[in-house]
């Protein structure tokens, strides 16, 4: 989703926890390029300084706004105010289409190539996930190193963790070898 892409744009060494290590991929113009390109959306490169800013401020509030759907507070009338004054500077052009089921859809076309038209795409995905979504789905990824966002689409509600595949089976490591280590120290 593009919500959660554009949060979690800040890259954390979710591995060691090394903070000198994080990285903020809207600074890196290669990846702006390409994220852009994978969602379809368009805006001048390389992004000016007061854009960034702009584009870190929007992201510190969706990331603010999901820690608090996370701790179960329901979206107030601050965010909503807030994206729909993202959502105002980004116009659109609705159309009936065919979806890549075969169904009718609704397009909403982007009409202008700039970063306030990003931005009012990223606050409308957030919108509608909230709109469409049950908020308590919404989590962080308890690996305390990663911190991405990401919405639990799982049957029983239980993710726990951005990819269980590398942050599950780190976090499950770590306990391991803390177990061992009591154990360990027990033992004398």
């Amino acid at each position: 989703m593009l919500w959660d892409d554009f949060i979690n744009s800040y890259w954390r060494d979710w591995r060691t926890g090394d903070r000198s290590k994080d990285k903020d991929k809207l600074q890196d113009q290669k990846w702006l390029a390409a994220w852009l390109e994978q969602h379809s959306l368009r805006a001048e490169l390389p992004v000016k300084p007061v854009e960034l800013e702009q584009l870190q401020q929007l992201r510190s509030l969706l990331r603010e706004a999901v820690q608090k759907l996370v701790q179960g507070c329901p979206p107030d009338g601050d965010l909503l105010e807030q994206l729909n004054g993202y959502m105002l500077r980004g116009p659109v052009i609705r159309q009936v289409v065919w979806n890549a089921e075969g169904n009718m859809a609704i397009s909403f076309q982007p009409q202008r190539p700039d970063w306030e038209q990003v931005m009012a795409e990223i606050a409308s995905s957030f919108a509608a996930a909230l709109v469409e979504k049950e908020t308590s789905r919404f989590r962080i990824c308890e690996n305390p190193d990663c911190l991405w966002v990401y919405y639990d689409d799982t049957r029983n509600r239980s993710k726990r963790y951005c990819d269980d595949k590398m942050c599950g089976n780190l976090m499950k490591v770590r306990r391991f070898r803390a177990r061992k280590k009591a154990d360990m120290e027990g033992n004398f």
